[in-house]
């Protein structure tokens, strides 16, 4: 292994924690969705907007992009480049999905908004380098 080929701890903890992230993004947006799907009620929009969807409609969009999510998430811990892939369009997807959703949660989406940058960024500049630990 050469000096080039040496892994980066810093790297690899950054890949973990864009795996790790990329997981809990997807169970927040599992419970978000499984939220609007059962109780329709509960998310409350305060003035009109470009995205208007039912808050069932929003329960699913969240609920698949959860799925999507949690399962990119999970392989990223493979080292596969497919997976780092996946999970920097998914984290993009969620990032827009939450944006939309600004009407109806702002706080929350704000914050799915920055965690998916991060995901992104982590997983762009460092992604390849959990796969030379495994």
């Amino acid at each position: 292994m050469s000096e080039q080929d040496e892994v980066n701890g810093w790297a690899v903890g950054l890949s973990a924690f864009a795996g790790v992230i990329l997981v809990l993004i997807g169970v927040f947006h599992i419970f978000t969705g499984i939220v609007g799907i059962v109780d329709d009620e509960f998310y409350v929009v305060g003035q009109e907007y470009v995205f208007q969807f039912d808050a069932t409609t929003w329960g699913w969009i969240h609920f698949t992009m959860g799925l999507i999510a949690l399962v990119a998430g999970l392989g990223i811990f493979s080292g596969s480049v497919f997976a780092r892939g996946v999970g920097v369009f998914v984290a993009a997807v969620s990032a827009v999905t939450a944006f939309a959703f600004l009407p109806w949660f702002p706080l929350w989406s704000i914050l799915i908004i920055a965690i998916d940058i991060a995901v992104i960024w982590a997983l762009t500049m460092h992604g390849r380098d959990i796969a030379q630990v495994n």
